[in-house]
Formats: C-alpha cells, sequence, structure tokens
C-alpha cells in the first residue's frame, strides 16, 4: 500500500519541477535527499552537484544542508534530481547582469587546466591564461586556491561560454591610478621612478603607474652615445618633470637637470691661473671655444690664441684639437670661461731679429771715401 501511495506521489512531479531537499545521507558517488513537502526521497548523482568536476559529494555538501533542485528523472518510487542545473540558472542571469553591467568581484580558482583557469560561480567560468596577468606566467601551479578579482569578458549561455579576465580588472585599475596620477603632476617636481626599458632615443622611466620619457639628451650633462652608458633596467633614479600631456598622457622627465650643472662651483675647480687641458669644439671669427669638463666651454678670445698675429683662428686651430689652457677668469652665475693659449708659447720665438755688421770686413770706412774722392779727381 505505501509502495502505491509512493508511486502516486512520484507521478505527481514532472522533469523540470523545482523543490526543495534536505540531504540524509552523502555517499562517495551520490546524495540522498528527502523532499520538503512529500514523504519521497530523491537522489542526486555526483554529476549534478557541481559545474566543476568532483572527486566525492562531501567536497560538495554535508548531511542537513537544504539544497534547491530540480528533477531530472522520475523513476518508480523516487526523484533523480540536479543542484548542478538550479544553481547554473540562478548563476546565468547573475552572470548576466555583471556583464552588462561590467561588474568587477571576486571569485575562488578552483581548478589549474590546460590553457589556463577555471572558477566556480555557479557555471563554469574559463580563464584563458593571456587573460590571467597583465604580463608573462609561466607556471600556474600556485593560483589553485588562490581568490581573485574577475570581469566577465565573454558570455554565451546556449554554449554554456563564460570567459572571465584578471588582467582586465588590473588594466583597470593602472588605468584609473594614471588619471589621477596625471592630475597630481606638475611641471618642475622631482620625483622618483623606475627604469623600465631602453630605446636608442632614450629611457622610459615609471614614476608610479605611468611611464615618462627621459630623452638621450636629458640623461646627463656628458655627451652620451647610447642610453645604457648612463642607466639600466631596473634602476632607480631621480626624475625632473619637464612637461605634462594629460591628453596624450605623454610625460618629458630629466634625470641631468636633477645633478648639479657642469659650471657648479667651477671656480675651485678652475681658479685663475689654473693650467687645463681641453679640447677644440668651436671656431668662430673672434675666437674658439675649448671644453674643459664635460659640458664647460672656455671662451679663447683671437687675441689669447698666439703672440703671433693671426688673421682667424683657423689658420692655428682645428675642432677636435687637444690644446693646453691657462683660466683667465672664471663667472659661474653666467657660465662664462676666459681662458689662454698663448701663455704656454715663448714670446722671443716671435720678436723680429736683426742682424748686426760684423765687426771686421776687411776695409775701413775711410778707405772707401779716399777711393771716391780719388776717382772724383
Amino acid at each position: 500500500m505505501a509502495d502505491d501511495m509512493n508511486q502516486v506521489e512520484v507521478r505527481s512531479f514532472a522533469e523540470g519541477d523545482k523543490v526543495k531537499g534536505t540531504v540524509t545521507k552523502v555517499e562517495e558517488k551520490q546524495v540522498l535527499v528527502d523532499i520538503s513537502g512529500s514523504k519521497l526521497d530523491g537522489i542526486v548523482p555526483i554529476s549534478e552537484l557541481s559545474s566543476l568536476h568532483v572527486e566525492k559529494a562531501s567536497d560538495v555538501v554535508n548531511e542537513g544542508d537544504e539544497l534547491d533542485l530540480i528533477v531530472t528523472k522520475v523513476e518508480e518510487e523516487l526523484l533523480v534530481l540536479s543542484k548542478r542545473k538550479v544553481d547554473a540558472e540562478k548563476a546565468w542571469d547573475e552572470m548576466k547582469q555583471r556583464f552588462e553591467e561590467g561588474k568587477v568581484f571576486e571569485a575562488e580558482v578552483k581548478e589549474v587546466v590546460k590553457g589556463g583557469l577555471v572558477v566556480d560561480l555557479g557555471v563554469r567560468g574559463f580563464v584563458p591564461a593571456s587573460l590571467v596577468e597583465d604580463h608573462f606566467v609561466e607556471d600556474f601551479t600556485d593560483y589553485k586556491g588562490k581568490t581573485l578579482t574577475f570581469k566577465i569578458v565573454e558570455l554565451d549561455e546556449e554554449k554554456n561560454r563564460l570567459i572571465l579576465s584578471h588582467r582586465a580588472v588590473i588594466q583597470g585599475e593602472k588605468e584609473e591610478k594614471k588619471k589621477g596620477l596625471l592630475e597630481k603632476l606638475e611641471t618642475g617636481q622631482i620625483i622618483e621612478g623606475k627604469v623600465q626599458r631602453l630605446t636608442d632615443f632614450g629611457a622610459f622611466v615609471d614614476i608610479g603607474g605611468i611611464d615618462g620619457l627621459v630623452h638621450i639628451s636629458q640623461l646627463s650633462y656628458e655627451h652620451v652615445e647610447k642610453p645604457s652608458d648612463v642607466v639600466s633596467e631596473g634602476d632607480t633614479v631621480k626624475v625632473k618633470i619637464l612637461s605634462v600631456d594629460r591628453d596624450n598622457e605623454r610625460i618629458s622627465l630629466s634625470i641631468k637637470e636633477t645633478q648639479p650643472g657642469p659650471w657648479s662651483n667651477l671656480s675651485e675647480k678652475a681658479p685663475r691661473g689654473q693650467v687645463l687641458k681641453g679640447t677644440v669644439k668651436r671656431i668662430v671669427s673672434y675666437g674658439a671655444f675649448v671644453e674643459v669638463f664635460p659640458g664647460v666651454e672656455g671662451l679663447v678670445h683671437i687675441s689669447q690664441i698666439s703672440h703671433k698675429h693671426i688673421g682667424t683662428p683657423h689658420e692655428v686651430l682645428t675642432e677636435g684639437q687637444e690644446v693646453d689652457v691657462k683660466v683667465l677668469d672664471v663667472n659661474e652665475a653666467d657660465q662664462r670661461l676666459s681662458l689662454s693659449m698663448k701663455e704656454f708659447e715663448d714670446k722671443a720665438d716671435f720678436e723680429e731679429k736683426y742682424e748686426l755688421p760684423e765687426e771686421n770686413t776687411g776695409f775701413q770706412l775711410g778707405e772707401m771715401i779716399g777711393d771716391k774722392l780719388k776717382d772724383l779727381k
């Protein structure tokens, strides 16, 4: 009689009906439940407990848990039920809303599989390896069990396809940070940064979430052949902000302007009378500019090039020539340095020399006059 009653009650249910059930027993590959509002039992196979692969039922539910279930099969005296399908229906509704709103949410990484990560959101969410971080990751083993932030980047319920991205969240955070930083930056500020990469024309420096360019001409007061001669990737450097283009997110920086200038304390390095070695850099009509320290050029006026009279400096000097010079005057404030080269010449070498008549010529002046007088007679 009881069996007949059960059969009658079972027939009152149909596939697709939603019911509530209380877990009465957890076996390895299935769960037994008591259907609320009836005297029927139901079975939830392990494959219907979760959208993810489950090794044993106890990993998902415990005795006494109340579950929302859906009928997948009606047998003679019991119902075959699914927790997974109910969870999926609820999950898809929530995922659609999150996708439309571009919402960021947290979730735990349940599995590490070939090609990426798997997340349980009531439905299976997949994170391709390329969308995990904004940098290359060789091994994802340590990601299992981690809680990360995600955005949904692709959703197709019919194909049961849900693609997540942690990288998109990171990039979004960086963009927000970049905007905030751009608003705070001002020309003339001196801040600390880290050299990110080098190019032929300079170095890109991270100044807290945004990169600025230090042009090769702004790396040092000295002439720089290539940026790697001055800085290396990973170096921490002080930089001065030269300009900020907020619309195009471009920042020009200088390292050399955070350092003492080449003219700083020059009067100590090159006091009056100091003898220095230098290189002729430029020749002009009124003299020659000689570099005596990196970034410091002094003028040798044409009158200080040689004791000998010269029409143009080109008669004596050529660009690139190494010369000795003597400091005549230093003006740090105006960045002027007066030099002399003629100090190293022997002035006597350029004085006119006249030969005196020999003391004994073999005849006397009187004799010459006497001979002339004789001729006149």
